[in-house]
């Protein structure tokens, strides 16, 4: 497991791509970076209950769901609740402590990412750095979004630039990090804009 130093909490705050509050503007430059990097299957991966919300409602389901039932260590509103509840997608359940990242989540994502049809993680616990892994993780193209509190929806476009920075702070975190590289599925050596596998 890895788990999140105090004395680099404050690198976390930061957004690691540009903040909107609309999903469909949003969605419109996730179809942009997959046409630039000639990624047209390229997921979008979505973490955090709200943003998968909005996602959805506008139009888009995403192809990996992070989701804890939360929004800012509140409950989620039980319009959110619901809807996400009645997605149809196929579900995994997985615990992960509150600024940890366990091997469960790692190992969901991993597989979740080389599915044919979406997929919801649900997590017990927080799902709050799950981004990381999922830039590490997701192939050249993609879109990975999450919440930035107070402020909206932070889309991160998975490129060789994107992963050096979520590398950098992957590799912050206390832990065996070799071990969740490989639990992940991926080589960190060969982050030249393609996955190791």
């Amino acid at each position: 497991m890895l788990t999140l130093p105090d004395a680099m909490r404050d690198a976390f705050k930061e957004p690691l791509g540009p903040v909107t509050t609309d999903a469909d503007e949003l969605l419109a430059a996730a179809a942009e970076t997959r046409a630039e990097r000639d990624a047209p299957d390229a997921p979008i991966v979505a973490v955090g209950d709200v943003v998968t919300y909005h996602l959805r409602e506008a139009g888009r389901v995403p192809d990996v769901a992070l989701i804890d039932g939360k929004t800012e260590r509140e409950a989620v509103d039980a319009e959110i609740e619901s809807a996400l509840a009645a997605a149809e997608d196929r579900r995994v359940r997985v615990e992960n402590p509150a600024a940890s990242l366990s091997a469960e989540l790692l190992a969901a994502l991993g597989e979740a990412l080389s599915a044919a049809d979406p997929v919801i993680i649900e997590v017990t616990g927080e799902e709050d750095l799950a981004a990381l892994p999922a830039i590490l993780a997701a192939p050249d193209g993609a879109s990975v979004v999450y919440g930035q509190p107070g402020e909206g929806m932070v889309r991160v476009a998975v490129t060789p630039t994107s992963r050096a920075e979520a590398r950098e702070l992957f590799e912050g975190l206390d832990g065996d990090t070799a071990a969740a590289y490989e639990i992940l599925g991926v080589n960190p050596e060969s982050f030249d804009g393609e996955n190791a596998e």
